[in-house]
């Protein structure tokens, strides 16, 4: 795994439950119609964070195991999702999830793929998965198209302590090809989108590991920049960002 990943996320717990994207219900949707993942199947999320993309598939009736090594933010999805039974919080890594073999019909990772080693996952994956049972791995994709998007992704290159070594973009498709290979995967793209006010895409930034946490060296100026930025780009007093959801589906 990236070095020291498992707790990047640990001091933005709170801006991460308010302002990261969900994921759009299409999803579970398409993968019932064109997959049979039906609710009595049963997911392990892993690289759970706090919760949304177990969320998602709880909200739709199925059994979640949700796996995450950070103690904040497993802890926060307990807070969040706990009162469901269908709901299990689990201390373990991609790695070494702490499933039982062959128990599980799809693992799912929602923003977390990029932060795994890949080889060490894919055999652990296929350790505790059940016979063709599926990969579902998921992206919110930030689009930049429009002029505010460009201007808010240099906004993160310019003020990112490690934005362009750790960005989910670096997984292209070669590298997922070849972690399902030799099984070929499905692509399917879903639209998304957040509507905020300054604070709110002041949290959005926040929740970014690579971004300066308040008090920390660049941050000051980081803030600066962003009320510019939401001066400059707003409409009604709102931004829009908009997402492309990428979803890759398959055995391994």
């Amino acid at each position: 795994m990236v070095k020291d990943n498992t707790s990047r996320f640990s001091n933005r717990v709170e801006d991460y439950v308010k302002y990261r994207p969900g994921y759009p219900v299409e999803i579970i949707n398409f993968l019932q119609s064109k997959f049979g993942l039906s609710p009595d199947k049963i997911i392990a999320d892993i690289g759970a964070g706090t919760g949304i993309s177990a969320e998602l598939f709880l909200n739709s009736g199925y059994e979640v195991f949700a796996v995450e090594p950070n103690t904040e933010m497993r802890e926060k999805a307990i807070e969040l999702l706990g009162h469901l039974p269908a709901f299990h919080a689990v201390d373990g890594t991609a790695e070494n999830t702490k499933l039982e073999t062959d128990s599980i019909d799809a693992v799912v990772a929602g923003q977390a793929f990029h932060w795994f080693d890949r080889d060490a996952a894919r055999a652990e994956f296929s350790r505790i998965l059940k016979p063709k049972g599926l990969v579902v791995l998921i992206w919110n994709e930030r689009k930049t198209t429009s002029a505010f998007e460009v201007a808010y992704d240099e906004l993160i290159i310019k003020h990112g302590k490690d934005y362009v070594k750790v960005d989910h973009r670096n997984i292209d498709e070669i590298k997922i090809g070849e972690f399902y290979a030799p099984e070929s995967f499905s692509y399917h793209l879903f639209q998304n989108k957040q509507v905020f006010d300054f604070y709110g895409l002041q949290g959005r930034l926040f929740s970014s590991s690579y971004m300066p946490a308040r008090g920390e060296n660049g941050y000051e100026a980081m803030v600066t920049d962003l009320k510019q930025l939401f001066e400059d780009y707003k409409e009604d007093n709102s931004i829009t960002i908009n997402y492309d959801t990428k979803v890759y589906i398959g055995k391994v």
